[in-house]
């Protein structure tokens, strides 16, 4: 993201540094009282946090930010990026959920070899999708559904009205045609989607995986795929990035998209938006946005009239 273009639109108030994660780091860590973490999964970025001895909140641009807790003391806290990616990565649940059913990827490889291969392909019309991790990617997944006459099924860890539950998961499984998983990476969905999950899962169904690599089983997914009886798109893999002999890639019946859910032209706007809107909710001392893990400091939700702070 280009972050200098940013600074004109914040308030005057705000003493800011700008490093997009590549050049050097600015000589002022230690004065950094909120730090925005450049949208980047390296861990260069990460490593800086524990030299700013100031750090009060830190803000991620990604939904998820388990890759951000291990290097963040308990005294700082932590925001995440809220709704900014639920647009575009529903789209590509979507785009992945068709592309797989419909065979796009054996039409380009065709072209790529100049045959005309047809054939008859699922359709996603008439199917039951079931959508895990019913928050907000979850709900704009169903949004982008409307239309294609599917039936939709309703998984979170909190029930609601037409809104299941993770214990009656197994129960609904059976019944989908695709299983779009969008749920985080915590400690009670890391590995959710093991041997006992898929094996529910009707013969021929598709998995589909914008949520974390980690929250599927890796051997247990090739396992089902070797066997021809399940089919699966990913955006996100484990490991992740996939090394290029990983058994993954030559597995049939698997799309693989390269973790690009949320990395759109809607990204820098939006991040923009929010970036301006929590830095102003900082410096005037309003209750910050998208806080997903408060500070031990009763403070945490307090700004600063000379805030400085180092984004990225």
């Amino acid at each position: 993201m280009p972050y200098a273009e940013i600074v004109p639109e914040l308030p005057a108030n705000l003493e800011v540094d700008v490093y997009d994660g590549e050049q050097d780091p600015p000589g002022s860590l230690d004065e950094v009282d909120l730090y925005v973490i450049p949208y980047t999964f390296d861990r260069r970025p990460l490593e800086l946090i524990p030299k700013m001895s100031g750090l009060r909140v830190a803000q991620t641009l990604t939904a998820g930010y388990e890759h951000v807790l291990p290097y963040l003391p308990d005294s700082v806290t932590l925001c995440n990026a809220g709704r900014l990616h639920d647009a575009s990565t529903a789209e590509l649940a979507v785009a992945l959920t068709l592309a797989a059913l419909r065979g796009i990827p054996d039409f380009v490889r065709g072209q790529d070899a100049r045959e005309w291969r047809s054939e008859r392909y699922d359709a996603l019309a008439d199917k039951t999708v079931l959508i895990l991790g019913y928050g907000g990617i979850g709900s704009a997944v169903e949004r982008r559904l409307a239309g294609f006459e599917v039936e939709v099924l309703r998984v979170a860890r909190r029930a609601r009205e037409g809104v299941a539950t993770l214990a009656q998961l197994p129960a609904l499984l059976p019944r989908a045609d695709v299983v779009v998983v969008c749920v985080p990476l915590t400690d009670e969905t890391r590995g959710l989607v093991d041997a006992e999950f898929l094996g529910r899962m009707r013969d021929g169904a598709l998995l589909v995986n914008v949520a974390r690599g980690a929250v599927v089983r890796t051997d247990a997914l090739l396992a089902e795929l070797r066997s021809g009886r399940l089919r699966a798109a990913l955006d996100v893999t484990d490991p992740e990035p996939l090394p290029a002999d990983h058994p993954l890639w030559t597995a049939p019946g698997l799309l693989i998209s390269p973790h690009v859910g949320g990395n759109s032209t809607a990204f820098l706007p939006r991040a923009k938006r929010l970036i301006i809107d929590q830095l102003a909710r900082y410096a005037a001392g309003e209750p910050l946005q998208h806080v997903v893990r408060p500070s031990s400091r009763v403070d945490h939700e307090a700004g600063s009239d000379d805030a400085s702070m180092s984004r990225g």
